[in-house]
């Protein structure tokens, strides 16, 4: 557990850095500190037990980290794709963790209605190249972060929520829509919020060790 610690903090610590220097446009130290966050979560994570496919989303976070440190078009892609990958893992993840709450049916029309008004608003001023990738990866990334809030609760759900604020302002910008000052400052602590919600309220869904034991010795012929 004091190894979880210690990694988490160089995480929040790597995340001041990133988020200072994006402040300041310092560039290379904003590449030097991004490339750090999502290994240091992620080890955090796999030192509290956290399930593989947490860290892989994490790992795949990282992935498309390292590819949208390039302006090159592939590159973008290529990022976009990494991304898409860890939305998945996080789906087959957050649906092994019981049925849907209560007002899991509300959530999703609520959820729905943000995806339509979100992809009709930018598709006339995306790339014509990008429109379909970007609608497809809107709709994973929209049922990940549903299914993090109707399955997990307000934890993974605020960080589900935060990724898609965080993607959207990386959209609008893609589209020329006008932008805050400094959007790479809001886009990353949007960012890393949100896969730090998601591996906390992953953490905490765990059922309680006696739980856990009492499922085993109840699957138990």
């Amino acid at each position: 557990m004091r190894a979880s610690r210690a990694l988490l903090a160089a995480f929040a610590l790597a995340l001041v850095v990133d988020l200072a220097c994006l402040a300041v446009g310092l560039r290379s130290g904003h590449a030097a500190a991004k490339v750090l966050l999502m290994p240091l979560l992620a080890a955090s994570a796999a030192r509290a037990g956290a399930p593989r496919l947490l860290v892989a989303a994490l790992l795949c976070g990282w992935g498309g980290d390292v590819l949208l440190l390039s302006d090159a078009g592939p590159a973008f892609m290529a990022g976009m794709a990494s991304f898409a990958a860890g939305h998945v893992c996080y789906l087959v993840l957050f649906r092994r963790q019981g049925p849907p709450h209560a007002r899991a049916r509300l959530l999703a029309f609520a959820y729905a209605a943000a995806l339509v008004a979100l992809v009709v608003l930018l598709w006339p001023d995306l790339p014509g190249g990008l429109r379909v990738p970007v609608a497809g990866y809107s709709t994973l990334l929209t049922a990940m972060a549903y299914t993090a809030a109707a399955r997990l609760g307000p934890l993974a759900g605020l960080g589900g929520a935060l990724f898609m604020l965080s993607d959207t302002l990386i959209a609008t910008g893609v589209a020329d829509w006008p932008q805050l000052p400094r959007p790479d400052f809001w886009i990353m602590l949007t960012y890393a919020a949100a896969q730090y919600l998601l591996v906390r309220g992953t953490l905490d869904a765990r059922p309680a060790p006696a739980t856990a034991y009492r499922e085993v010795r109840s699957a138990t012929p």
